[in-house]
Protein backbone atom coordinates (compact mmCIF):
# COMPACT_ATOMS: atom_id res chain seq x y z
CA UNK A 1 0.00 0.00 0.00
CA UNK A 2 2.34 3.09 -1.03
CA UNK A 3 0.89 6.20 -0.38
CA UNK A 4 3.11 7.77 -2.76
CA UNK A 5 1.20 6.99 -5.73
CA UNK A 6 -0.89 9.50 -7.63
CA UNK A 7 -4.31 9.82 -6.46
CA UNK A 8 -7.26 7.25 -7.49
CA UNK A 9 -9.34 8.62 -9.75
CA UNK A 10 -12.59 7.51 -11.57
CA UNK A 11 -13.38 7.42 -15.47
CA UNK A 12 -14.42 11.22 -15.00
CA UNK A 13 -10.72 11.94 -13.44
CA UNK A 14 -12.62 12.53 -9.85
CA UNK A 15 -10.21 11.61 -6.92
CA UNK A 16 -11.37 9.31 -4.08
CA UNK A 17 -10.83 11.96 -1.23
CA UNK A 18 -14.23 10.90 1.59
CA UNK A 19 -15.66 8.16 2.84
CA UNK A 20 -19.04 8.13 4.57
CA UNK A 21 -20.00 5.19 6.87
CA UNK A 22 -22.81 4.04 7.98
CA UNK A 23 -22.85 2.30 11.31
CA UNK A 24 -26.46 1.33 11.72
CA UNK A 25 -30.00 1.23 9.33
CA UNK A 26 -31.70 2.28 12.66
CA UNK A 27 -33.12 5.37 13.81
CA UNK A 28 -35.27 6.89 16.74
CA UNK A 29 -37.05 9.09 14.25
CA UNK A 30 -39.39 8.40 11.18
CA UNK A 31 -39.12 11.36 9.03
CA UNK A 32 -41.46 11.57 6.29
CA UNK A 33 -38.44 11.91 3.27
CA UNK A 34 -36.28 9.21 4.67
CA UNK A 35 -38.50 6.64 6.81
CA UNK A 36 -41.79 7.20 6.60
CA UNK A 37 -43.72 5.34 9.27
CA UNK A 38 -46.13 3.54 7.08
CA UNK A 39 -43.13 1.73 5.76
CA UNK A 40 -40.50 1.63 8.40
CA UNK A 41 -42.83 0.28 11.48
CA UNK A 42 -42.36 -2.12 14.03
CA UNK A 43 -42.12 -5.43 11.51
CA UNK A 44 -39.53 -3.71 9.00
CA UNK A 45 -36.66 -6.13 8.64
CA UNK A 46 -33.67 -4.26 10.20
CA UNK A 47 -30.12 -5.80 10.00
CA UNK A 48 -29.37 -7.86 12.75
CA UNK A 49 -26.52 -7.63 14.65
CA UNK A 50 -24.28 -10.34 12.79
CA UNK A 51 -24.72 -8.53 9.34
CA UNK A 52 -23.55 -5.28 10.75
CA UNK A 53 -19.57 -5.16 10.52
CA UNK A 54 -18.40 -4.71 13.97
CA UNK A 55 -15.56 -1.87 14.82
CA UNK A 56 -12.47 -3.53 14.01
CA UNK A 57 -13.51 -4.55 10.24
CA UNK A 58 -14.80 -0.91 9.98
CA UNK A 59 -11.62 0.18 10.47
CA UNK A 60 -9.77 -2.45 8.66
CA UNK A 61 -11.75 -1.26 5.69
CA UNK A 62 -11.23 2.40 6.70
CA UNK A 63 -7.10 2.33 6.88
CA UNK A 64 -7.86 0.73 3.24
CA UNK A 65 -9.45 3.86 1.97
CA UNK A 66 -7.01 6.39 3.86
CA UNK A 67 -4.38 4.43 2.02
CA UNK A 68 -6.23 4.89 -1.38
CA UNK A 69 -6.45 9.12 -0.52
CA UNK A 70 -9.09 9.36 1.32
CA UNK A 71 -8.57 12.26 4.18
CA UNK A 72 -12.21 12.64 5.47
CA UNK A 73 -14.70 10.24 6.92
CA UNK A 74 -18.02 10.89 8.22
CA UNK A 75 -19.80 8.71 10.53
CA UNK A 76 -24.02 8.05 9.67
CA UNK A 77 -26.78 6.11 9.94
CA UNK A 78 -29.45 5.46 10.10
CA UNK A 79 -29.16 7.38 13.37
CA UNK A 80 -25.38 6.40 14.12
CA UNK A 81 -25.79 7.39 17.94
CA UNK A 82 -28.10 4.65 18.42
CA UNK A 83 -24.90 2.32 17.48
CA UNK A 84 -23.50 1.55 20.83
CA UNK A 85 -20.24 2.75 22.45
CA UNK A 86 -19.65 4.89 19.25
CA UNK A 87 -16.95 6.68 20.73
CA UNK A 88 -15.14 3.74 20.70
CA UNK A 89 -15.47 3.37 17.28
CA UNK A 90 -14.45 7.65 16.74
CA UNK A 91 -11.32 7.08 18.19
CA UNK A 92 -10.12 3.79 16.58
CA UNK A 93 -10.45 5.84 13.32
CA UNK A 94 -8.68 8.64 14.68
CA UNK A 95 -5.72 6.65 15.44
CA UNK A 96 -5.41 6.13 10.95
CA UNK A 97 -2.30 8.69 10.73
CA UNK A 98 -3.67 9.84 6.85
CA UNK A 99 -7.41 10.65 7.99
CA UNK A 100 -7.40 14.58 8.54
CA UNK A 101 -11.44 14.92 9.74
CA UNK A 102 -13.96 13.09 11.31
CA UNK A 103 -17.38 14.22 11.04
CA UNK A 104 -21.12 12.81 12.05
CA UNK A 105 -24.25 13.30 10.89
CA UNK A 106 -27.29 12.91 13.64
CA UNK A 107 -30.85 13.73 14.13
CA UNK A 108 -29.04 15.32 17.72
CA UNK A 109 -31.59 13.93 19.68
CA UNK A 110 -28.89 11.66 21.10
CA UNK A 111 -26.13 13.85 21.20
CA UNK A 112 -26.60 15.44 25.11
CA UNK A 113 -25.27 12.21 26.31
CA UNK A 114 -22.63 10.97 23.85
CA UNK A 115 -21.32 14.71 23.08
CA UNK A 116 -18.75 14.96 25.67
CA UNK A 117 -17.43 11.07 24.90
CA UNK A 118 -17.70 12.09 21.46
CA UNK A 119 -15.11 14.92 21.13
CA UNK A 120 -12.70 13.54 23.69
CA UNK A 121 -12.85 10.45 20.94
CA UNK A 122 -11.07 12.98 18.39
CA UNK A 123 -14.78 13.79 16.50
CA UNK A 124 -14.84 17.09 15.41
CA UNK A 125 -17.36 18.02 13.52
CA UNK A 126 -21.19 17.17 13.70
CA UNK A 127 -23.94 17.72 11.51
CA UNK A 128 -27.43 17.70 12.50
CA UNK A 129 -30.73 17.74 11.24
CA UNK A 130 -33.36 20.28 11.34
CA UNK A 131 -36.05 21.38 9.42
CA UNK A 132 -38.53 23.25 11.30
CA UNK A 133 -38.46 25.59 14.73
CA UNK A 134 -41.47 24.76 15.18
CA UNK A 135 -42.84 21.98 17.41
CA UNK A 136 -45.97 21.13 16.09
CA UNK A 137 -44.32 20.93 12.31
CA UNK A 138 -41.15 19.29 13.41
CA UNK A 139 -43.44 16.69 15.05
CA UNK A 140 -45.18 15.90 12.19
CA UNK A 141 -41.77 15.95 9.78
CA UNK A 142 -39.64 13.67 12.23
CA UNK A 143 -43.29 11.22 12.13
CA UNK A 144 -42.69 10.54 16.57
CA UNK A 145 -43.57 13.89 17.91
CA UNK A 146 -40.40 14.77 19.19
CA UNK A 147 -40.11 18.22 20.04
CA UNK A 148 -37.63 20.91 18.36
CA UNK A 149 -36.01 21.22 21.97
CA UNK A 150 -34.73 17.94 22.01
CA UNK A 151 -32.13 18.43 18.92
CA UNK A 152 -31.28 22.45 20.07
CA UNK A 153 -30.21 20.53 23.19
CA UNK A 154 -28.00 18.78 21.08
CA UNK A 155 -26.82 21.44 19.25
CA UNK A 156 -25.94 22.88 22.35
CA UNK A 157 -24.31 20.53 24.01
CA UNK A 158 -21.68 19.33 20.65
CA UNK A 159 -20.69 23.04 20.54
CA UNK A 160 -20.24 22.65 24.25
CA UNK A 161 -18.05 20.30 23.51
CA UNK A 162 -15.90 21.77 21.45
CA UNK A 163 -17.62 20.79 17.92
CA UNK A 164 -18.03 22.81 15.00
CA UNK A 165 -21.57 22.53 14.21
CA UNK A 166 -23.68 22.61 10.82
CA UNK A 167 -27.60 22.39 10.54
CA UNK A 168 -28.99 20.48 7.83
CA UNK A 169 -32.67 21.47 7.14
CA UNK A 170 -34.14 19.21 4.23
CA UNK A 171 -36.67 21.99 2.43
CA UNK A 172 -40.45 20.48 0.79
CA UNK A 173 -42.97 22.25 -1.32
CA UNK A 174 -45.55 22.70 0.99
CA UNK A 175 -44.50 21.61 4.04
CA UNK A 176 -41.41 24.06 5.42
CA UNK A 177 -40.18 26.05 3.10
CA UNK A 178 -41.62 29.01 5.60
CA UNK A 179 -39.20 27.86 8.10
CA UNK A 180 -36.46 28.95 6.04
CA UNK A 181 -35.58 32.77 6.99
CA UNK A 182 -36.59 31.98 10.79
CA UNK A 183 -34.12 29.34 10.51
CA UNK A 184 -31.62 31.88 9.64
CA UNK A 185 -32.47 34.29 12.13
CA UNK A 186 -32.66 31.76 14.92
CA UNK A 187 -28.55 30.54 14.38
CA UNK A 188 -27.49 33.97 13.23
CA UNK A 189 -24.68 34.87 15.91
CA UNK A 190 -24.00 31.50 16.67
CA UNK A 191 -21.28 30.30 14.36
CA UNK A 192 -23.16 27.36 13.26
CA UNK A 193 -23.46 27.25 9.67
CA UNK A 194 -27.12 26.50 8.21
CA UNK A 195 -27.78 24.61 4.75
CA UNK A 196 -30.78 24.45 2.64
CA UNK A 197 -31.21 20.86 1.29
CA UNK A 198 -33.41 20.47 -2.00
CA UNK A 199 -35.72 17.27 -1.88
CA UNK A 200 -34.02 14.34 -3.25
CA UNK A 201 -35.22 11.30 -4.93
CA UNK A 202 -33.07 8.55 -2.83
CA UNK A 203 -34.69 5.62 -2.10
CA UNK A 204 -38.18 4.71 -3.06
CA UNK A 205 -40.07 5.40 0.10
CA UNK A 206 -40.27 8.69 0.36
CA UNK A 207 -42.83 9.65 -2.51
CA UNK A 208 -40.92 11.88 -4.27
CA UNK A 209 -42.14 14.13 -6.70
CA UNK A 210 -40.14 17.19 -9.10
CA UNK A 211 -43.12 19.12 -7.97
CA UNK A 212 -42.16 18.68 -4.19
CA UNK A 213 -38.92 20.47 -4.59
CA UNK A 214 -38.14 23.96 -3.43
CA UNK A 215 -35.37 25.05 -5.62
CA UNK A 216 -32.08 26.74 -4.71
CA UNK A 217 -33.43 29.81 -6.65
CA UNK A 218 -36.61 29.50 -4.55
CA UNK A 219 -34.63 29.50 -1.60
CA UNK A 220 -32.87 32.14 -2.22
CA UNK A 221 -35.65 34.19 -3.10
CA UNK A 222 -37.01 33.34 0.34
CA UNK A 223 -34.00 35.12 1.80
CA UNK A 224 -33.31 37.52 -0.46
CA UNK A 225 -36.93 39.55 0.76
CA UNK A 226 -35.76 39.37 4.06
CA UNK A 227 -32.36 40.12 3.75
CA UNK A 228 -29.18 41.25 1.60
CA UNK A 229 -26.66 38.80 0.37
CA UNK A 230 -23.46 37.51 -1.47
CA UNK A 231 -22.21 34.68 -3.04
CA UNK A 232 -18.41 33.60 -1.30
CA UNK A 233 -16.00 30.80 -2.48
CA UNK A 234 -16.23 27.50 -1.63
CA UNK A 235 -13.75 25.73 0.72
CA UNK A 236 -12.73 22.84 -1.07
CA UNK A 237 -12.96 21.05 -4.32
CA UNK A 238 -15.82 19.02 -4.00
CA UNK A 239 -17.82 21.11 -1.37
CA UNK A 240 -21.67 20.23 -1.93
CA UNK A 241 -23.28 23.75 -0.28
CA UNK A 242 -23.03 26.77 -2.79
CA UNK A 243 -22.17 29.52 -0.01
CA UNK A 244 -23.77 33.06 0.71
CA UNK A 245 -22.88 35.31 3.27
CA UNK A 246 -25.50 37.56 4.95
CA UNK A 247 -24.25 40.70 3.99
CA UNK A 248 -22.25 43.38 6.76
CA UNK A 249 -22.04 39.51 9.39
CA UNK A 250 -19.87 36.77 9.48
CA UNK A 251 -22.91 34.51 9.48
CA UNK A 252 -23.58 32.20 6.34
CA UNK A 253 -25.21 29.81 4.87
CA UNK A 254 -25.37 27.03 2.47
CA UNK A 255 -27.51 25.45 -0.49
CA UNK A 256 -27.26 21.50 -1.30
CA UNK A 257 -28.74 21.80 -4.78
CA UNK A 258 -28.86 18.20 -6.22
CA UNK A 259 -32.11 18.44 -8.12
CA UNK A 260 -31.42 21.61 -9.77
CA UNK A 261 -28.08 22.47 -9.73
CA UNK A 262 -25.96 19.26 -9.73
CA UNK A 263 -22.61 18.88 -8.43
CA UNK A 264 -21.61 15.07 -9.79
CA UNK A 265 -19.18 16.65 -11.47
CA UNK A 266 -17.20 17.34 -8.41
CA UNK A 267 -18.09 14.32 -6.38
CA UNK A 268 -15.39 12.84 -4.71
CA UNK A 269 -17.45 10.71 -2.14
CA UNK A 270 -17.60 6.96 -1.39
CA UNK A 271 -19.84 5.48 0.61
CA UNK A 272 -19.90 1.97 3.18
CA UNK A 273 -23.11 0.47 3.95
CA UNK A 274 -23.79 -0.23 7.95
CA UNK A 275 -23.61 -4.36 6.82
CA UNK A 276 -19.93 -3.42 4.55
CA UNK A 277 -21.15 -2.79 0.92
CA UNK A 278 -19.09 0.22 -0.94
CA UNK A 279 -21.59 2.41 -2.98
CA UNK A 280 -19.95 5.35 -5.54
CA UNK A 281 -23.18 7.28 -5.92
CA UNK A 282 -25.80 8.34 -3.08
CA UNK A 283 -28.66 7.25 -5.75
CA UNK A 284 -27.06 3.88 -6.55
CA UNK A 285 -29.16 0.81 -6.98
CA UNK A 286 -26.49 -2.23 -5.97
CA UNK A 287 -22.81 -1.53 -3.59
CA UNK A 288 -20.07 -4.29 -3.68
CA UNK A 289 -19.73 -6.14 -0.22
CA UNK A 290 -16.47 -5.97 1.24
CA UNK A 291 -17.99 -7.73 4.05
CA UNK A 292 -18.09 -11.04 2.91
CA UNK A 293 -14.86 -11.09 1.22
CA UNK A 294 -12.95 -9.43 4.49
CA UNK A 295 -14.61 -12.66 6.47
CA UNK A 296 -13.55 -14.85 4.34
CA UNK A 297 -10.35 -14.15 4.76
CA UNK A 298 -9.05 -11.67 2.08
CA UNK A 299 -5.89 -9.85 2.23
CA UNK A 300 -5.62 -6.40 2.52
CA UNK A 301 -3.94 -5.96 -0.99
CA UNK A 302 -7.02 -8.49 -2.13
CA UNK A 303 -9.30 -5.81 -0.31
CA UNK A 304 -7.74 -2.65 -1.81
CA UNK A 305 -7.42 -4.22 -5.33
CA UNK A 306 -11.25 -4.76 -4.77
CA UNK A 307 -11.78 -0.97 -3.62
CA UNK A 308 -9.60 0.51 -6.05
CA UNK A 309 -10.94 -1.08 -9.18
CA UNK A 310 -14.87 -0.51 -7.87
CA UNK A 311 -13.63 3.74 -7.75
CA UNK A 312 -11.43 3.45 -11.51
CA UNK A 313 -14.20 2.30 -13.23
CA UNK A 314 -16.73 4.74 -11.42
CA UNK A 315 -19.02 7.01 -13.91
CA UNK A 316 -21.84 7.31 -11.77
CA UNK A 317 -23.07 11.21 -12.16
CA UNK A 318 -27.07 10.18 -11.28
CA UNK A 319 -27.87 14.05 -10.90
CA UNK A 320 -26.68 15.28 -14.10
CA UNK A 321 -28.40 12.87 -15.68
CA UNK A 322 -32.04 12.97 -14.07
CA UNK A 323 -34.31 14.59 -16.50
CA UNK A 324 -38.55 14.28 -16.15
CA UNK A 325 -38.17 11.94 -18.53
CA UNK A 326 -35.11 9.63 -17.05
CA UNK A 327 -37.50 9.78 -13.79
CA UNK A 328 -40.51 8.50 -14.93
CA UNK A 329 -38.48 6.32 -17.60
CA UNK A 330 -36.31 4.91 -15.27
CA UNK A 331 -38.56 2.74 -12.78
CA UNK A 332 -35.41 1.20 -10.89
CA UNK A 333 -34.90 0.33 -7.43
CA UNK A 334 -32.56 2.80 -5.27
CA UNK A 335 -30.84 1.89 -2.03
CA UNK A 336 -32.74 3.85 0.94
CA UNK A 337 -30.57 6.89 2.87
CA UNK A 338 -31.26 4.54 5.97
CA UNK A 339 -29.15 1.80 4.84
CA UNK A 340 -26.61 3.70 2.75
CA UNK A 341 -26.30 6.57 4.64
CA UNK A 342 -26.68 10.42 3.54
Amino acid sequence: MNNGHPPLEDRFQRPLKDLRISVTDRCNFRCTYCMPAEIFGPDYPFMKKTELLNYEEITRIARLFAASGVRKLRITGGEPLMRKQLPKLIGMLNEIEEIEDIALTTNGSLLPKAAGALKQAGLNRVTVSLDSLNDELFGRINGMGIPVKKVLEGIDAAAGAGMKVKVNMLVKKGVNEQEIVPMIRHFQGTGHILRFIEFMDVGNSNGWKLDDVVTKNEILRHVQEEMDIEPIKANYFGEVAKRYRIQESDDEFGIISSITDTFCSSCTRARLSADGSLFTCLFASKGKSLRNPLRNGATDEELLEMIQNQWSARMDRYSEERTEETIARNKRKKIEMSYIGG
